[in-house]
């Protein structure tokens, strides 16, 4: 048997395997795919599920209403209770990628039908940013093209075990996925129960550090490093706080603030009901606000 026949005999056969597996979440393109990892769980991205109720289409056409059941949007997964019956989950690997191994994404991009895509692990321990702006590490970078709508389905090995679960197109034909390791395992167990991770925000919009130097450039206001509010949240600690857009962050925490790394290292290292004094400048003048959270509350919309 060719080269060529090889790699089509085992296209097929991870196809066949594990396409009962792999939903489409959501009706049309862009909506996004998941994947059954235990009976009646279905794990996908955050950015995937908006709203408590999901509409799943699995690769026999059958579509059943989920419910999430717990999301992490700063790490984007999420989980859904759903009907699984006749469904196999899919095996998880029992070691992590390694660069050149061999990999399959698979998607069902919205319920429009199963796609299996070959490429291999270009590069491991990546970083890339959350939707909310933090940073999530320890990532595959792999070069299985995915089409639009294909976030949230998995990445698999030769054998058509889990070994990733796609997330972002990184741009140039390189795509992300989470690493199916036992921290993520322990995550999808967390969140089926209803463990949703909790964390402080602010509730502002940011522009990084550079783009701000920039703006407050055109506005005849001299450099800082910092990072500026672009907008604040009706009702968040920022906005009872008295922050106000265009404010440039230049301290949290008695710390400087260069990026909005360190506004997230200030904010995530609260404890529960501790204040944040922040320094600011509004126009040339500085100013410290402190911000107060509500006890055990995050909130789950925004950016920061």
């Amino acid at each position: 048997m060719g080269v060529l026949e090889e790699l089509e005999s085992a296209t097929v056969e991870v196809a066949e395997r594990i396409g009962p597996a792999v939903v489409g979440i959501g009706h049309g393109w862009g909506l996004g795919s998941g994947v059954v990892v235990a009976d009646g769980v279905v794990l996908t991205n955050a950015h995937n599920v908006s709203d408590p109720g999901v509409t799943l289409i699995f690769a026999d056409g059958r579509t059943v209403q989920g419910q999430v059941s717990g999301h992490d949007i700063d790490g984007d997964v999420a989980t859904i209770a759903a009907d699984t019956t006749g469904v196999t989950p899919l095996e998880w690997a029992s070691a992590p990628s390694r660069v050149g191994a061999s990999v399959f994404a698979a998607s069902n991009p919205g319920g429009r039908g199963l796609r299996v895509t070959l490429g291999t692990v270009a590069a491991v321990g990546r970083t890339f940013r959350g939707p909310r702006g933090r940073r999530v590490t320890g990532t595959i970078e792999h070069t299985a093209p995915m089409a639009k709508g294909s976030s949230g389905g998995p990445l698999l090995d030769s054998s058509g075990r889990l070994v990733g679960l796609n997330t972002n197109r990184l741009g140039e034909g390189f795509y992300a996925a989470l690493p199916a390791d036992d921290d993520l395992r322990r995550r999808v167990d967390a969140l089926s129960r209803g463990e949703s991770p909790t964390r402080p925000r602010l509730g502002v919009g940011l522009v990084p550090g550079r783009a701000a130097r920039h703006i407050r450039r055109a506005a005849g206001l001299p450099d800082r490093d910092g990072v500026l509010i672009q907008q604040v949240e009706e009702a968040s600690p920022a906005a009872n706080a008295g922050l106000r857009r265009g404010d440039l962050i230049v301290e949290a925490g008695g710390s400087p603030v260069t990026s909005i790394d360190d506004l997230y290292q200030a904010v995530d290292g609260l404890g529960e009901g501790q204040a944040l004094v922040l320094t600011v400048v509004r126009g040339a003048e500085e100013l410290s606000v402190s911000v107060t959270f509500e006890v055990g509350g995050a909130r789950e919309e925004g950016s920061a």
